[in-house]
């Protein structure tokens, strides 16, 4: 038996469960980014800058309760309610730099997933984990030449893909992995 699925009877059924589960959950999300990717990027960018705002107003909050005559505490506020302003209304920063760390994330990515399918190689399934780290490591690629023009659009179409395959690649494991549990 391979050391990446050498667990108990049960444990193993239950990654088996939970694999497949999240394979599909994975697949139903890639869809959405691969159908309305913009939708996905739009909804990040506003995300990142409600947190950033919200951030800001606590933060003021807290200052003003202190009373503090000093500056330095009005600054951390002043400056993330700067980047939500900037988040929420120039969305195309953002998305920019997102796009150039989206970029590194793929190519990270890929080479974790290349260099794991060639660790469980013996394993069933390495094939599919091969497969997925060659696709991430591509979609970093294509982000990269695109950028950052194209990063409006692709942030959110790359990670559907990446997340529709990524749910493949769990989906074909937890098949692959069925006939060591009943073993």
């Amino acid at each position: 038996m391979h050391p990446f699925l050498n667990t108990s009877a049960d444990n193993l059924q239950g990654f088996i469960k939970n694999a497949r589960r999240t394979g599909i959950i994975m697949i139903i999300i890639g869809l959405v980014g691969i159908l309305l990717p913009n939708l996905i990027s739009l909804t990040l960018n506003a995300f990142i800058g409600i947190i950033f705002l919200f951030s800001a107003i606590a933060l003021a909050y807290i200052a003003w309760q202190s009373n503090s005559k000093s500056l330095s505490m009005w600054f951390k506020p002043f400056i993330l309610f700067a980047l939500a302003l900037l988040v929420l209304f120039h969305p195309a920063v953002l998305l920019s730099v997102l796009g150039l760390l989206l970029a590194i994330y793929f190519l990270l990515a890929g080479f974790a997933g290349i260099t794991l399918a060639f660790e469980i190689r013996p394993a069933n399934g390495w094939l599919f984990m091969l497969i997925n780290g060659l696709l991430s490591f591509a979609l970093g690629a294509i982000v990269l030449f695109s950028w950052p023009f194209g990063s409006s659009w692709i942030i959110g179409l790359l990670i559907g893909i990446s997340f529709f395959f990524d749910g493949l690649a769990l989906i074909m494991i937890s098949r692959q992995a069925e006939p060591v549990s009943t073993q």
